[in-house]
């Protein structure tokens, strides 16, 4: 029987000896993009403080501790090539990565048929449909990636055709091009997985701009990438659990500067300064860093007022519907049976499964992503040791993931506002990140830039 306990982060639970602080710059929340500025702001020589809402740091990405100390991952969980900067952090805190299993054969669940197929996991792999059906899938696929080729990703608004493709949605696209059921339900199960969306939300120009960020500025961004496992989006995970970037990192930039169990509710210019009120913490900050969500941002109070293009945009950007579900085994029995633990499904609450088991086999464990219109209820396995859910849509200060997305016509009218600064409040949160957005990857980034404006700006 294996037991989940709670996390502890006394060390990071403490009191200030002060009611209000002064700083350079302060940081509203403490996920990985919040960390990322802070550490580049420190190594300026410039002070800081990070007020978070949650009793930890890591927004979201959250280790689960079970019994014997091994980890589970309940939020961004997986990191690739061309997430240069993740990597980078990885090594920075002595972190290291093991390759994601892959062995052996995935499965299409598909009208009440197990269908066990050699996947080739690098591009994702197009499970077994007819032949008719798999070239109008791969035919969409390449017109998606050609499309998003053509985008600057700094600016995707600015390409010609950039009106058009933001007044539909990507499923009005979808359907002028796919007739066949098959090929249809394997592309809606990927957009779940990947924006955590039904395809009648995000607009066209926002999926084809979210592809285009799956890459770097030496490799073009391709939906096989964030679809794919080895070599792409989800090919290696994080010995001891991803949240270790964000706890290991605060730990290097001093608990006096973090402020936990601190939501942020207004900020207010002074002069020259700001003054940012939270639950437990008052500073005082020539710069400010809002490292959240566009819709969390949205809910804290602005004097002066926000231009009104940022407003709207809050307004308009609402999160993926997401959670995790995570059953433990004693062992990883399904390698034996010659399968890699990758399942796609037209059916059921759990549509896209991974295998979850750590490193050192000491056990098993089955990762299921819970997307969309399926995070309603939970079908559990057979013989499950223990299972884990994290719904992201209930966490009150992220209120779902793993993206802040948006729908026909936002991104042409207020895309501008994801990372234009209001005066001296920076904007950063992996939206706003023109590489891997949506991954702790963007999420640094964004980070990293807005600490690069702050220091321009001294």
């Amino acid at each position: 029987m294996y037991l989940f306990f709670p996390i502890s982060f006394t060390l990071f639970l403490f009191a200030s000896a002060a009611s209000i602080r002064d700083v350079d710059v302060a940081i509203v929340g403490g996920g990985l993009s919040g960390l990322a500025a802070a550490k580049d702001v420190a190594k300026a020589g410039k002070t800081f403080a990070i007020l978070e809402a949650r009793d930890r740091v890591g927004g979201r990405v959250l280790n689960a501790h079970i019994f014997g100390g091994e980890v589970e991952e309940l939020g961004a969980e997986f990191v690739g090539p061309t997430q240069d900067r993740v990597l980078s952090l990885a090594d920075e805190l002595g972190l290291t990565t093991y390759s994601t299993y892959t062995t052996g054969k995935s499965i299409l669940y598909r009208n009440g048929t197990v269908n066990p197929y050699d996947a080739d996991l690098a591009t994702g792999g197009l499970p077994p449909m007819g032949s008719e059906a798999q070239a109008e899938l791969a035919s969409l696929l390449t017109e998606l990636d050609s499309l998003a080729s053509e985008l600057d990703v700094h600016a995707p608004w600015n390409h010609a055709n950039a009106p058009v493709w933001d007044s539909m949605t990507l499923k009005s696209f979808v359907e002028s091009r796919i007739t066949l059921q098959d090929s249809l339900v394997l592309f809606e199960t990927a957009i779940r997985s990947i924006l955590s969306t039904e395809t009648e939300e995000p607009s066209l120009l926002y999926m084809l701009s979210y592809i285009a960020a799956a890459g770097n500025q030496t490799n073009v961004g391709t939906i096989s990438r964030l679809v794919g496992s080895k070599g792409a989006a989800q090919d290696s995970r994080i010995n001891g659990g991803t949240q270790l970037l964000a706890t290991r990192l605060a730990e290097r930039l001093g608990e006096a500067n973090v402020f936990l169990n601190s939501p942020v509710r207004g900020i207010k210019l002074n002069g020259a300064r700001y003054t940012v009120k939270s639950d437990r913490v008052q500073v005082s900050a020539k710069h400010v860093v809002i490292a959240m969500s566009p819709p969390m941002a949205g809910r804290i109070s602005y004097d002066p007022l926000l231009p009104a293009g940022r407003d709207q945009l809050t307004q308009r950007m609402p999160m993926g519907s997401i959670g995790k579900a995570i059953a433990i085994y004693p062992k990883p029995w399904w390698r034996k049976l010659g399968f890699n633990g990758q399942v796609q499904s037209d059916t059921g609450i759990i549509r896209a499964t991974y295998d979850n088991t750590p490193a050192n086999e000491s056990f098993g464990a089955i990762m299921g992503f819970i997307e969309a219109d399926e995070m309603r209820a939970l079908d559990k396995a057979a013989n499950v040791s223990q299972i884990r859910i994290q719904r992201w849509d209930l966490e009150e200060f992220s209120r779902g993931g793993p993206v802040a997305y948006c729908p026909p016509g936002v991104l042409t009218k207020y895309g501008l506002f994801l990372r234009k600064p209001a005066a001296k409040i920076h904007f950063a949160g992996t939206e706003a990140s023109p590489y891997w957005t949506g991954y702790m990857d963007g999420a640094i980034r964004s980070g990293e830039r807005v600490a690069a404006e702050i220091i321009a700006g001294f």
